[in-house]
């Protein structure tokens, strides 16, 4: 077993846990505009005789805090773009303003913002039982090769060490940007 390999491998493997759980914070709604509230979630529009998604027929904007500006690359998508956006169920009510559409965001109340931080704390929880799970896969390889005899028993020391030292570091990192984005979203 080459026990440098079998960290990286690890490591990588934790780093990607942790970015997934990263890219779930960046759904969720902090009160300001942002274009990750339509990108990173999956919205077809029907269009052209096809279904494609949003982000594949427009460029999508925020000229301000409060407002998510969607331009087709076709203004004749425009329509299908708006329908779209309604079948997604946003609870944003898309505006079509000339060849663009406007999506305004409501302002966050008290209590939607604890549902919302409620919400993102269950993605940092769920971000970390992923990184414990790389970490169980790793202690159950590194016992594996003790027994077959690819590693000696302070290798299988060492090596637990390492992991868990990596697993609090990725851990350390996921809570880090949930008390981060959990400032953004209390902010009003």
């Amino acid at each position: 077993m080459d026990t440098e390999m079998f960290l990286l491998e690890l490591e990588e493997a934790m780093q990607k846990a942790c970015e997934y759980t990263l890219h779930e914070f960046s759904t969720v709604r902090t009160g300001k505009a942002s274009p990750s509230l339509v990108d990173t979630i999956d919205i077809y529009v029907h269009a052209y005789g096809a279904t494609s998604k949003l982000k594949q027929l427009a460029m999508i904007t925020t000229p301000d805090s409060r407002m998510i500006y969607v331009k087709p690359f076709d203004p004749g998508t425009v329509k299908d773009i708006e329908r779209g956006l309604k079948e997604a169920n946003l609870g944003i009510n898309p505006s079509i303003d000339g060849h663009a559409i406007r999506l305004p965001i409501p302002e966050m109340t008290g209590e939607r913002r604890r549902e919302m931080v409620k919400r993102m704390k269950g993605m940092a929880e769920d971000g970390k039982v992923r990184l414990r799970s790389v970490r169980r896969d790793g202690m159950e390889a590194i016992k594996k090769a003790e027994k077959d005899g690819a590693i000696s028993e302070d290798d299988h020391v060492r090596l637990e060490e390492e992991v868990q030292k990596l697993t609090d570091r990725f851990v350390k990192e996921v809570d880090a940007h949930a008390v981060k984005k959990e400032a953004e979203i209390l902010t009003v």
